[in-house]
């Protein structure tokens, strides 16, 4: 019998999750076969684009320190906050950890596994690894490489690479003060998956209280629905635009109801310099699609909904920047009216959305008796992003495998609050 040890994903509140005071340590060899599943908590993020990010509990360092990290696909290297001195964060405390260990700048981890980074590592005074990391909302994290031993659900992972970050900025302070870091889990050398071992991994987020599950290893079980896989795309040759370590993915039609939307293929292709890449990301909430694909959705959405809805009707109101169809919903109405699916064509796979995923209430927005809820897709182009994002909210009640052995992505609809209590996880 395979030994699953659990973690567990709930809203982000002033919970924390124990760790078991026996450690494993697993060896790459061994951990195919073994099954580590957490809970993913959610906070809420305003900035950029409303983001409600999912979180982790673990520990890190000798003796372990309690951390909780943000889960992000989209992202290669993961890191904490080092810096003790501000007592509005939580951080970990590298003088506290006898198994942490800096990363010099002349040692391959430096000068090799870092060539993913959108700015290189460097030198700092004393020799060491050192990194700066932006990120899409303008927010940005600095500090050194350094190993040190992090214990997931029981098990000891040594020599983990991340990044000790002392400084930065952050556009919210309010909410990032919830958290300790990032878990990095793209496809790079230095993300967590990579260095953990495993060949899959999988999570399944609840639409009726936003909590979860993260399982790393095979997710073969009998209960899951089949299945169907995407295939990961891949390049070989560097495009100044197209991220190589991104789980990117063939989009191949958009449809509203039934109807396909009439667009070209070469819509959904990158270009010559590798714009236009479609990428899955934990690390964003909603879903963003280029200008021509974005207008196709707008128009037929608006068509469809036309008897049921209202278009706000305010050139000056784009909520975050990027979605500009909004609609007045009367606040003394029971619910939304029955909305027309969207879904997603992937080759080989498909996601349909529904309900409440398509339309998101914009918190203290009103007009007159009515309330404002904006389509949940945004124009990426109005944040100057060259790309088409899938974000975590349209992932809801969706089992997402990663198997990068197989490069390859399989989806699944299911009840994810089931699918938690199938592991015995109780929020």
């Amino acid at each position: 019998m395979r030994k699953i040890h659990i973690l567990l994903l709930s809203l982000l509140v002033s919970v924390s999750v124990s760790v078991s005071a026996t450690q494993f340590w697993v060896p790459k060899s061994k951990r195919a076969n073994k099954i580590l599943v957490l809970p993913l908590k959610t906070q809420s993020k305003l900035p950029f684009t409303h983001n409600v990010t999912l979180t982790v509990s673990l520990a890190v360092g000798t003796p372990p320190q309690n951390v909780t990290m943000v889960l992000d696909t989209g992202s290669e290297l993961s890191w904490l906050q080092c810096n003790t001195t501000q007592r509005d964060r939580p951080a970990f405390d590298p003088t506290r950890s006898v198994s942490y260990t800096p990363v010099a700048c002349s040692s391959p981890t430096c000068t090799t596994q870092t060539q993913d980074f959108s700015i290189p590592a460097s030198c700092d005074a004393r020799n060491l690894c050192h990194a700066v990391l932006s990120y899409a909302d303008a927010s940005s994290s600095e500090g050194n490489l350094a190993f040190d031993n992090f214990t997931i659900a029981g098990s000891k992972f040594p020599g983990t690479i991340f990044g000790c970050m002392d400084s930065g900025s952050t556009t919210n302070p309010e909410e990032d003060s919830k958290t300790t870091g990032l878990m990095g889990m793209n496809r790079g050398s230095l993300s967590f998956i990579s260095q953990m071992g495993f060949k899959k991994f999988s999570y399944c987020i609840s639409a009726s209280d936003l909590s979860g599950i993260l399982l790393f290893g095979d997710s073969n079980y009998t209960w899951l629905l089949p299945l169907n896989y995407t295939p990961l795309i891949q390049i070989s040759t560097p495009l100044p635009y197209f991220n190589r370590v991104a789980y990117t993915v063939q989009l191949e039609g958009i449809k509203v109801s039934e109807n396909l939307l009439q667009l070209p293929k070469s819509i959904f292709e990158p270009d010559h310099t590798g714009a236009g890449q479609t990428m899955v990301d934990s690390g964003t909430q909603f879903t963003f699609l280029l200008s021509p694909a974005y207008t196709a959705l707008r128009n037929e959405f608006i068509n469809q909904t036309g008897g049921i809805l209202r278009v706000l009707e305010d050139p000056d109101f784009v909520f975050q920047g990027a979605f500009d169809l909004c609609f007045r919903v009367p606040l003394n109405s029971t619910g939304l009216p029955e909305l027309p699916a969207v879904s997603l064509v992937f080759r080989g796979a498909q996601i349909t959305l529904s309900g409440a995923r398509l339309l998101y209430r914009v918190p203290g927005e009103i007009r007159g008796s009515d309330a404002v809820h904006c389509l949940t897709f945004g124009n990426s182009e109005l944040l100057g992003m060259e790309a088409y994002i899938i974000g975590h909210h349209h992932q809801q009640n969706v089992w997402m495998e990663f198997d990068l052995e197989k490069s390859r992505i399989g989806v699944a609809q299911v009840q994810c609050d089931l699918a938690g209590q199938r592991f015995g996880i109780r929020h």
